[in-house]
């Protein structure tokens, strides 16, 4: 339920249907936008240096740096199929999962994997990736990127 336009700010008819594509919803820019992508690059650095920490080798991590990015293939059944599979790659509640489960057994390989699957996610936001919406793959919810960038909403985009 929506709070009265006195309390929300906008009016009813000013709101966006939960349906509408990206460009037709609120959308990060300016500052907001450099400090979600600066984060990106802090949460790419601190992981970086937490696997140093942990002396397991960066043939390893470089190996596996990308592999997140499986989760695309998602998008050869469908967009909202797609977006399903990338988001739950490219979130940060399964590798968080993961390495505290690592910290509770004490192991050692779930920490190392969900250090290299966080970079990789701190990366792609520092690039401006973010998570994605089921209307298209460009349609992210740090705005619209790739080909469509220039036609897909507005120009703040």
């Amino acid at each position: 339920m929506y709070a009265p336009a006195h309390i929300s700010g906008y009016l009813a008819a000013d709101r966006p249907s939960p349906a509408a594509p990206p460009s037709a919803r609120a959308v990060v820019t300016g500052a907001p936008k450099t400090i979600l992508r600066l984060e990106g690059a802090v949460v790419l650095t601190a992981a970086a240096m937490a696997y140093a920490q942990l002396g397991a080798g960066w043939m390893t991590f470089a190996l596996l740096f990308l592999t997140p990015d499986v989760s695309m293939l998602g998008y050869l059944m469908g967009p909202r199929i797609g977006a399903v599979a990338y988001n739950s790659g490219h979130s940060y509640i399964l590798p968080a999962a993961l390495g505290a489960l690592g910290v509770w057994l004490h192991a050692h390989l779930p920490v190392t994997l969900s250090l290299i699957w966080v970079a990789h996610i701190g990366f792609d936001r520092m690039l401006g990736y973010g998570l994605k919406y089921a209307t298209a793959f460009g349609h992210t919810h740090l705005g619209v990127v790739g080909k469509q960038k220039g036609v897909a909403g507005p120009a703040a985009l």
